[in-house]
């Protein structure tokens, strides 16, 4: 057996967001999702929409004490801009908004759980999208601003991590190239214009927060996905650069190395899918600074050189590369057969530390998913036995722990997710949660992972053979 211990002050806790876990309980308006599902439900897994989800609206005080349980000293959450916000115009607050989330944050705290509190997890105002086309426009960056200054300013002296935007490049994929998040468009131009907007929106955020001179940091969460190539070739390998050019350097060149990719803007230009700037937006992000990264890490990304015609008829990545399934990879049976690879950790670490300054850096989510059927009934000590989970965890890591004795610059770990939540259109398909969430009664369950990872948070470390 060895030893991984963790350097001191280490964060450890879980990530979890507004719109999939709060319910709908008093707000003033409707998220995209809200809107999306009203008019769509049969989009939706079985149907079950963002309704009441966890009810952490009123079961926050319950769900705090069980974080401490768990060994949580921190956690990320996000505020919703649809329930903060009573007038999006003037960034005008909602008054029971910040009673909940004064509430919220002050239960955290006074349970020593560090809150870290993220701005944007894929939940557009309906409103914004309807008026205004969301990040579609550039008005709509100012409107966020608004929004970001307004949460600065009732809980800065609360928060000492902020986030801008939990993973950008989703709504990017989502809702404009992929069909799984609305407004469902396939437009190659627009998707480079909703992503140049989202990272003027990350910058008019964060150069709010500078203005304020906060005592407190803030950052941004990437989901970097490394590209692995099925062989050697040179085919593959030029095929994996751009599948990291376009999901990776994307938005980490800009918002960390302060440059947009020359390469990428060469190939949205010949395919007209430039978006349109000014030099002033440019400048305004390039010349931004974040103090932290979060860094989200699921499955790795295999590609290969296309060997078929591009058949679709507008733009996306998938231009310059095919996807590929390793025959000889590890697979997780309970998640559509995603490949299970422990050392892209390590992968990720490595390129942040020797390509992008060794930023700060945590893992802001990793997760293993079950469905409920694998996790099985509770047992006779009345925990579910999720122990598939925990071995994985452990394999990853030790990756991470590797990298940081390499030199990287790691402070925390976050597992997706504290409870079972709502994922979007897939519903409570695939669990995450150190606890089982009952749909019908709400329910929390504990699993096994939860009470090993209250042991690798108290002792800031773990044994195994791994």
């Amino acid at each position: 057996m060895t030893r991984y211990q963790f350097p001191e002050g280490f964060f450890w806790g879980a990530a979890a967001s507004g719109p999939q876990t709060e319910g709908i309980s008093n707000k003033p308006h409707r998220s995209i999702w809200d809107s999306w599902f009203a008019e769509q439900p049969e989009r939706f897994y079985q149907q079950i929409g963002p309704q009441t989800v966890c009810d952490t609206y009123h079961q926050y005080p319950q769900d705090v004490a069980l974080m401490k349980q768990t060994g949580f000293n921190s956690f990320r959450t996000s505020i919703q801009w649809s329930r903060l916000i009573d007038d999006f115009e003037t960034g005008a607050p909602n008054a029971d908004a910040v009673r909940f989330y004064n509430d919220y944050l002050d239960e955290m705290i006074e349970n020593g759980i560090e809150p870290m509190i993220n701005l944007y997890h894929f939940d557009m105002p309906e409103a914004l999208q309807k008026q205004y086309g969301g990040f579609e426009s550039a008005h709509v960056t100012d409107l966020f601003a608004r929004f970001a200054r307004t949460a600065f300013e009732l809980f800065g002296h609360k928060v000492k991590y902020w986030i801008t935007f939990n993973e950008p490049i989703v709504p990017v994929e989502g809702g404009y190239l992929y069909d799984f998040h609305y407004p469902c468009k396939k437009d190659g131009k627009l998707a480079a214009q909703v992503a140049f907007n989202i990272m003027l929106a990350h910058a008019k955020a964060v150069r709010e927060f500078r203005e304020l001179a906060l005592e407190s940091e803030i950052g941004v969460v990437l989901n970097l996905t490394p590209s692995y190539t099925r062989n050697d070739s040179a085919e593959d390998k030029k095929a994996a650069w751009y599948a990291d050019l376009f999901f990776n350097r994307s938005f980490l060149d800009p918002l960390v190395k302060h440059q947009f990719p020359k390469e990428l803007c060469e190939i949205l230009a010949v395919h007209d899918c430039l978006p349109v700037v000014t030099k002033a937006d440019v400048e305004l992000i390039t010349g931004s600074h974040v103090d932290f990264l979060g860094v989200n890490y699921y499955v790795p990304r295999r590609v290969k050189a296309r060997e078929s015609d591009y058949a679709l008829d507008y733009f996306t990545p998938e231009f310059y590369f095919e996807n590929y399934v390793n025959p000889e990879g590890r697979f997780n049976p309970y998640r559509d057969n995603n490949e299970i690879l422990p050392q892209a950790i390590y992968d990720i670490a490595a390129n942040i530390r020797d390509n992008y300054g060794n930023i700060k850096w945590f893992l802001a989510e990793i997760g293993i998913a079950m469905d409920i059927e694998s996790e099985g009934e509770p047992g006779e000590d009345g925990v579910i036995d999720d122990s598939f989970r925990i071995s994985l965890m452990e394999e990853h890591l030790v990756q991470l722990h590797r990298a940081i004795a390499d030199g990287a610059n790691c402070f925390g770990v976050h597992q997706w997710t504290f409870i079972d939540n709502w994922s979007w259109i897939n519903s409570f398909k695939r669990r995450y949660g150190f606890w089982r969430l009952n749909l019908q009664t709400g329910e929390r369950q504990i699993k096994r992972n939860a009470l090993w990872f209250a042991e690798l948070a108290t002792s800031n470390g773990f044994s195994s053979d791994k």
